[in-house]
């Protein structure tokens, strides 16, 4: 029975074990505080599927040999320029929606395959170029958001007539059209049903390429790359492959957050987006080497939970605001946890 007990200890991991009990406190406290349970419940399902995407594009990165990609923004960028054309098309619903993944995507294999080529001339040093890369292009976007010929009044500056804003509403344009989907209330408690099937659905299309002929090469170049050379398998190439499929995703995942949140934020918003994502695929149990969907679902829904829960909690425990200061402190302290780690399992 104890062996059982050790057993099942390690396979969760201490690290895991310990986040998963601290989240239990933090939600019988909030019971016993009185707090309206079903909506926290709420909270905790959208913020995880939300960001899912996001983890999700950590996959292939990982798989591939490249490590996390932190250079995520590059990603993002394109997923916003996806959604501002896509605005300035005037689309609406489930059509705005869907046009800016369709302008997205094509840009996001673009600049995935540019920037897998840079990677390929940096090989050992990727994290530390990809913070670089995507520092960047996030930077460099922002005189794009200035000059951008696009004058649609719901994304320019109302004085002067040109340039966008900082933060666009998605009222009226494609707002929440993945969460209202097939939506329903259960025990007082809201489910967003169509944003978590399509972070399901992104999951099962990534999981389905990595069992394809081309996901094993690319997993084994990743693995062993002497090996891999060894059996023919171009390595250059399947890493430009999961650095591509990482940067879709990325573009994906920032539409489908845009959507759920109701705003696209713009300028130096994407410059720290990377570092949750990282964080969160690393508290599932992932390392800088290997990657299962498994921890994308438990490091996303650990790293949100704790951060939806904890900020009220602790407003009531402590009188005044200190939701945005309990935000920065938990927030980080599990970056850094994340990012301090060489294993999953330790």
């Amino acid at each position: 029975m104890r062996s059982n007990a050790i057993s099942l200890i390690n396979n969760i991991g201490y690290p895991r074990l310990i986040i998963a009990s601290f989240l239990l406190l933090l939600l019988i406290m909030a019971f016993v505080l009185e707090m309206d349970m079903p909506d926290l419940f709420s909270s905790v399902l959208i913020r995880t599927a939300m960001n899912g995407i996001l983890v999700l594009a950590m996959v292939p990165s990982i798989k591939a040999g490249l490590g996390p990609n932190f250079a995520l923004p590059i990603g993002i960028v394109c997923g916003l320029v996806g959604a501002v054309v896509s605005i300035e098309m005037g689309y609406q619903g489930f059509a705005g929606f869907f046009s800016a993944l369709a302008i997205a995507i094509p840009l996001a294999i673009l600049a995935g395959i540019i920037y897998g080529y840079l990677l390929n001339k940096v090989k050992g040093q990727e994290m530390t170029v990809g913070t670089y890369a995507g520092f960047s292009i996030a930077s460099g976007m922002c005189i794009f958001w200035l000059l951008a010929p696009l004058y649609s009044p719901k994304m320019i500056w109302p004085y002067g007539g040109a340039g966008l804003r900082v933060t666009i509403t998605l009222d009226g344009i494609f707002d929440k059209v993945l969460n209202n989907f097939l939506s329903f209330e259960i025990f007082g408690m809201w489910v967003p049903t169509g944003l978590i099937l399509f972070w399901i659905i992104c999951s099962l299309l990534v999981k389905m390429f990595a069992r394809s002929k081309t996901g094993l090469a690319m997993q084994a170049a990743g693995s062993n790359p002497g090996f891999a050379r060894s059996s023919g398998i171009n390595v250059n190439q399947t890493r430009i492959i999961g650095n591509t499929i990482s940067t879709v995703l990325g573009a994906i995942g920032i539409l489908v957050y845009a959507q759920s949140y109701g705003f696209l934020q713009l300028y130096t918003a994407p410059l720290f987006m990377a570092f949750p994502a990282v964080a969160a695929i690393l508290i599932g149990g992932a390392s800088i080497n290997k990657a299962t969907i498994t921890h994308v679902f438990i490091g996303t829904f650990l790293f949100q939970s704790l951060l939806v829960v904890a900020m009220p909690v602790t407003n009531l425990i402590i009188q005044g605001n200190m939701a945005e200061i309990a935000r920065i402190i938990i927030g980080n302290g599990m970056i850094l946890y994340a990012l301090t780690r060489s294993v999953g399992s330790e």
